[in-house]
C-alpha cells in the first residue's frame, strides 16, 4: 500500500517510509493505516516527520496520533498529546475518552470525562458512548442514569448509537428492565439497539426472551444480522441447551446466513464451559474441516478442555498451531497455554512461557500464580504477586488474590494472608466474595486458629457456601475439635441434604475419637434418608 509516498513493506503489519511528500488527506490516511495494522515504528516516523514541518500541533493532525497511538495501545503517549491540544478543542476529549473505554480503562475513561466537566465542556452524542460504555463495564451505574437524564434534555435519544450504548450500560449494570424500557421507547427501533437488548438478555440469563424479542422484531420487519443470531447461540450454549443451538444455527440459515468463526467459537466455548469437552474437541475438527481458521479466542476457548483432562499431548498439538499461525502472540492465547501447562502439571512449561511473554495482562499474572499456588510453589507465587503489584500497571483483580490467598492458605502464611485480604479491600476497594472467605477460612483452619475461622463465617455479608463450610470442617477435622465439627456439618447438610460428604467426614471425626456410638448414629441417618455417596475418579489421556 502506498499513498503519496516512496515505502518499502517489511512485514505484512508494519511499512516503514523513507520520505513523505503528501497532503493533509495523504498523512491522515497514513495515520489510520498505521492504526489498523498497529504499526507503531513507522507511526512514530511520521509523527516526527509533522513534528519537522510543524503540522503535529495542528488539531487535526493532534488528534490522529492520539487515536494512532491509542490504537498501539501506548496510552501514555496519547496522554502527553492530549494535554497539548488547546483545552477547549472537544475532539481531544472524544478520542481520548474513546480510546480508553475501547482498551478497557474504563476506570481512566471514566476520570478523563470527569475532568472534562470540570473544564465545562458539556458531553455530546460522540463522547457519551464512550462514557456509557465505561459506565457499563464499570458498574457504575449512579453515573449512566445521570447520563440518561443529560442525553433525554437535549434530545439525543433518538441518536441510535447512543441509545444503543444507554441500553448496554443499563444490561451491564444488571438493570435490564430500564434496558427494555429504553428499547421500547424508542421511535425507530435499528438492529444496533436491537443486538444490545439481545445481549442484555444473554448476561441476566434470560436467553429465551432474547429468542421472543428476535422473532418480535422479524415481525415487524426486521431481519436479524449475524451478531444477532452468534449472541443467541453463545446464550444458548453457557446455558448447555443444544436443543435450542440447533433451532438458533436453523433459523441463521433460514434467513440465508452461514455461520462464522464465532458462531462456532460460542459452541465450542459452551460445551467447554459445560464439561463436555470430547464433544468440544470435535466441534473443534469440524470447524477446521469446514475451512475455518480458528481465532485467539477460539484456541482460548479450548485450551481449557486440555487442562480439564490433563490432554498434554493434544494441547501441544494446539500449541503448536498457534506458534505455525502467529495466533501464539496473542495475549489470551498465552494465558490460556500458560494455565494448561500449569494444570497438566508442567510447571517449568508455564513458566518459560510467562517469562517469554513481553506484553501480560492480569489473565497471565492470574495464570501463573494460580498454577504456582495449585502445586505447592507457595513462595513463588507470592513472589510473582509482589511483583505483579510492582510492575502491572493493571491492577490485581479479585482472582489475583483470590490465588495470592490460596498460595498462602498452602504454606500457612497466616498474617500475611490477612495482610492480602485486608489489602484487597482497603487498597483496591474489592469486595470479598465467597472465594476469598473460603480461602481465609481454610487459612485459618490449617494453622489450627478455628474459633478465629468460624468467627469469620459468623461476621460474613454474604451466606456461606459449600466451600466456606468445607473447608472449616475439613479444619475441624485435622484439628479433632468435635464441637465446631457438629455446626459445620449441620450447615453442609443442610445446604447438600442428599450428600452423604459432610455426613462420611464426620463419621470419620467420631472414628478419630473413638466414639463409636456416634458413628454407628451417622450410618443409621445416611441409611435411613438414603444419602448418595459420589465415588471419587480422575482420568489423563495417554498418548
Amino acid at each position: 500500500m502506498v499513498i503519496g509516498a516512496k515505502a518499502t513493506r517489511i512485514s505484512t503489519n508494519s511499512i516503514v517510509y523513507h520520505s513523505f511528500n503528501g497532503t493533509s488527506d495523504v498523512y491522515t490516511k497514513l495515520l489510520e493505516a498505521y492504526a489498523q495494522n498497529g504499526a507503531l515504528q513507522s507511526g512514530k516516523t511520521l509523527h516526527a516527520h509533522l513534528v519537522i514541518n510543524g503540522l503535529a500541533q495542528k488539531t487535526h493532525f493532534a488528534s490522529k496520533l492520539i487515536a494512532f497511538y491509542a490504537e498501539c495501545k501506548q496510552l501514555s503517549h496519547a496522554r502527553k498529546l492530549f494535554d497539548k491540544i488547546p483545552q477547549s478543542n472537544i475532539r481531544r476529549w472524544i478520542v481520548l475518552i474513546g480510546a480508553y473505554a475501547r482498551h478497557g480503562f474504563y476506570e481512566e475513561a471514566m476520570s478523563v470525562f470527569s475532568e472534562m466537566q470540570r473544564e465545562g465542556m458539556k458531553p455530546n452524542k460522540f463522547v457519551l458512548p464512550s462514557v456509557l460504555k465505561a459506565c457499563g463495564r464499570f458498574g457504575d451505574f449512579r453515573t449512566g442514569e445521570i447520563l440518561h437524564g443529560v442525553i433525554l434534555k437535549n434530545e439525543f435519544e433518538f441518536d441510535s448509537y447512543v441509545v444503543s450504548a444507554l441500553i448496554d450500560m443499563y444490561s451491564k449494570c444488571g438493570k435490564v428492565e430500564k434496558a427494555k424500557r429504553v428499547f421500547y421507547g424508542m421511535v425507530d427501533k435499528d438492529l444496533v439497539a436491537m443486538n444490545a437488548l439481545v445481549s442484555g438478555y444473554l448476561q441476566y440469563g434470560i436467553v429465551n426472551d432474547a429468542l421472543v424479542l428476535v422473532e418480535q422484531m422479524k415481525v415487524q420487519g426486521m431481519k436479524p444480522n449475524v451478531v444477532t443470531y452468534n449472541t443467541l447461540i453463545a446464550g444458548f450454549s453457557q446455558e448447555d441447551d443444544q436443543v435450542m443451538v440447533c433451532k438458533v444455527i436453523e433459523l441463521m440459515h433460514d434467513d440465508g446466513l452461514e455461520q462464522d468463526v464465532v458462531s462456532w467459537t460460542s459452541i465450542i466455548s459452551g460445551l467447554v464451559q459445560n464439561f463436555h469437552n470430547k464433544e468440544a474437541f470435535g466441534m473443534f475438527k469440524r470447524m477446521l474441516d469446514v475451512g475455518l481458521c480458528p481465532t485467539s479466542a477460539t484456541i482460548s476457548s479450548i485450551l481449557p478442555a486440555c487442562a480439564t483432562v490433563a490432554d498434554l499431548m493434544l494441547g501441544k498439538e494446539i500449541h503448536g498451531y498457534t506458534v505455525v499461525t502467529g495466533i501464539e502472540k496473542d495475549v489470551y492465547v498465552k494465558s490460556a497455554l500458560i494455565d494448561m501447562y500449569a494444570k497438566c502439571g508442567f510447571i517449568s512449561e508455564a513458566k518459560e512461557l510467562f517469562s517469554k511473554t513481553s506484553e501480560r495482562n492480569s489473565v497471565t499474572w492470574n495464570s501463573m500464580i494460580f498454577g504456582y499456588a495449585n502445586h505447592g510453589y507457595c513462595s513463588e507465587a507470592i513472589e510473582l504477586f509482589n511483583q505483579m503489584v510492582r510492575e502491572e500497571e493493571r491492577k490485581p483483580d479479585h482472582l489475583t488474590f483470590t490465588a495470592a490467598l490460596t498460595a498462602c492458605s498452602h504454606a500457612r502464611m497466616v498474617q500475611f494472608g490477612e495482610s492480602l485480604f485486608k489489602m484487597m479491600q482497603d487498597k483496591y476497594a474489592i469486595k470479598p466474595r465467597l472465594e476469598h472467605f473460603a480461602c481465609m477460612v481454610d487459612l485459618l483452619g490449617r494453622a489450627g486458629k478455628l474459633d478465629e475461622a468460624y468467627n469469620l463465617i459468623q461476621s460474613m455479608p454474604i451466606e456461606p457456601d459449600l466451600f466456606v463450610w468445607g473447608a472449616f470442617l475439613g479444619a475441624c477435622r485435622q484439628h479433632g475439635n468435635m464441637d465446631l465439627a457438629e455446626i459445620a456439618a449441620k450447615q453442609l447438610a443442610k445446604l447438600e441434604p442428599e450428600s452423604a460428604g459432610s455426613s462420611v467426614l464426620l463419621s470419620s471425626l467420631y472414628a478419630d475419637a473413638s466414639k463409636w456410638a456416634n458413628v454407628a448414629k451417622v450410618k443409621r441417618v445416611i441409611k435411613k434418608k438414603k444419602l448418595t455417596k459420589f465415588p471419587g475418579c480422575s482420568w489423563v489421556d495417554v498418548a
